[in-house]
């Protein structure tokens, strides 16, 4: 029940869309402070709060030699699943690893969660618990928030609410 711009079921998805779906080596994770736009909104990712993701697929898009950015979790995974359903190869998802970042959470009754831009806040997803339904919000509402470490996102879901368990992603949608 993990919607892309709708409600949030709570759960933690564990490893669910891989790092490696085409078997070689994925390049590393870039930082997103430098004005770049989000791949799915066209919002500027450092202008927002919250988790942001970055996806290498086998083939580049024409204007640059990196990843597809994106300003939450939220639109990192509603652009992969249209560009598989369109026949792109995903071939490496890194998400901000809150459990390697100092983090804020704003002191509102549905919390902003910090942004983390730099390139070494970032970690492979199929390494990630993911966090979805709590309470946390990033740039386009409730967001999807990943911990490389399980005692980090028990914490979370105690401050902001959610469940989590070990599921692929795909059994949720």
């Amino acid at each position: 029940m993990v919607a892309a711009g709708g409600g949030l079921a709570a759960t933690v998805v564990a490893g669910c869309l891989g790092g490696s779906s085409a078997g070689g080596e994925v390049p590393a994770p870039v930082s997103l402070d430098a004005g770049q736009a989000c791949d799915e909104c066209g919002m500027i990712i450092q202008d927002y709060p919250g988790p942001t993701g970055q996806i290498y697929f086998e083939s580049l898009p024409d204007d640059r030699d990196g990843p597809a950015w994106f300003c939450s979790g939220i639109c990192a995974y509603s652009y992969r699943f249209d560009r598989v359903e369109a026949g792109a190869t995903p071939i490496g998802t890194y998400l901000t690893d809150y459990s390697q970042v100092e983090y804020d959470l704003s002191d509102d009754s549905e919390p902003f969660i910090s942004a983390a831009l730099d390139a070494d806040s970032f970690a492979p997803e199929d390494e990630l618990l993911i966090v979805a339904g709590s309470e946390v919000r990033g740039a386009m509402g409730s967001d999807v928030v990943a911990f490389s470490f399980v005692r980090t996102p028990t914490r979370l879901r105690r401050l902001t609410g959610g469940a989590f368990g070990k599921r692929p992603l795909s059994t949720v949608i």
